[in-house]
């Protein structure tokens, strides 16, 4: 029990770097052909998140992997039930991987704006997708007794699991404009400020109609024992100082309690499921848990073992990234790469 248990905090440490890190590139993205007035600046807004887009990616793999290893009866229930929109995620990303590389390739203005769109398409279903997944994972889907889930894509469509994708789509984009504030020049870093408030308010609103929906639609905020009242509270608390350094500009203050925002409204999810990972609404004798849809001990030892060793060597390596491309991006088009 005592693995199982570390190995769920270790998916939720992976999902939260993810949605930390990625989290901004999709909102960079989603901000890119409306921040960037011409392909100078579009060029710069895309070098910010150039050297480590796809570094940040490899989160979500990590963190799938983590979820097969140490959990497979939930790795086989979730991607199987939400596979048409993992097949749309998949696509959406290869899009915006291929637009990164093949955007600079022609000088045609035309060519260029119709790899922004897809990078802006690529950054914008993804985001809206994690949402609608996480929004889904809260409030439990149709399970059965044999851990699978039948419904399909429609059902998870609903109107809480798309509430939970709009909030997941404005707090990304207030955070990729937080972080472009801190990484692009004077211009485009004003133009992001408006931006980054503009998406506070929406996201703070929307945050409140969901964190609502969430106390009285599902028990993530209220069942007994472990839930995720604290981290919310915390969440919702940094979300309103966020707005106060973003009017303020304190940008970069603004970033690290816009990330934190991210950070804690991850563990509220994952601190409300706990003991269980997938909420079955059919029966909640059917949902799968820490318990049984785990693997076996000794592949918790051996797996824990290995992470233990290589985790801190990845973050290392990433953290090293981040510092050798820690300066401000200079707008000139012969330093341009993308």
């Amino acid at each position: 029990m005592i693995l199982n248990t570390v190995w769920f905090i270790l998916v939720t440490v992976l999902f939260i770097g993810f949605f930390f890190l990625e989290g901004f590139d999709y909102g960079v993205g989603i901000l890119l052909p409306f921040l960037g007035k011409n392909d100078t600046e579009r060029r710069a807004v895309i070098n910010t998140i150039g050297p480590v887009w796809d570094g940040n990616e490899v989160w979500m793999i990590t963190a799938g992997g983590a979820l097969f290893a140490s959990f497979p009866n939930v790795y086989a229930t979730l991607f199987s039930g939400f596979y048409l929109a993992m097949v749309l995620m998949l696509v959406a990303l290869i899009i915006r991987g291929v637009a990164f590389e093949f955007r600079g390739k022609r000088e045609s203005k035309s060519w260029r704006a119709l790899w922004d769109w897809a990078i802006f398409t690529g950054s914008l279903l993804p985001a809206l997708l994690w949402g609608v997944t996480v929004a889904n994972l809260m409030r439990g889907f149709a399970i059965e007794q044999d851990m699978n889930y039948y419904g399909g894509l429609l059902p998870l469509l609903n109107p809480y699991g798309l509430l939970g994708g709009l909030v997941f789509v404005s707090l990304f984009t207030m955070h990729g404009a937080n972080f472009l504030t801190r990484k692009v020049s004077d211009g485009i870093a004003e133009r992001a400020k408006k931006a980054a408030f503009t998406f506070w308010i929406v996201a703070t609103v929307l945050t409140v109609v969901f964190v609502a929906w969430t106390f009285f639609a599902t028990d993530i905020l209220t069942k007994p024992g472990i839930n995720g009242l604290v981290p919310a509270v915390l969440a919702a608390v940094i979300l309103l100082v966020t707005g106060w350094l973003i009017r303020t500009r304190k940008s970069g203050w603004a970033f690290i309690t816009g990330s934190l925002t991210v950070v804690f409204a991850t563990i509220m999810v994952f601190a409300g499921l706990y003991p269980r990972i997938l909420v079955s609404s059919l029966d909640p004798s059917w949902s799968l848990t820490i318990v049984n849809a785990a693997s076996s001990p000794y592949t918790l030892k051996v797996m824990t073992i290995v992470a233990a060793i290589f985790v801190p060597i990845v973050l290392v390596y990433q953290g090293w990234t981040y510092w050798i491309f820690r300066k401000r991006v200079d707008a000139k088009p012969e330093k341009l790469t993308y």
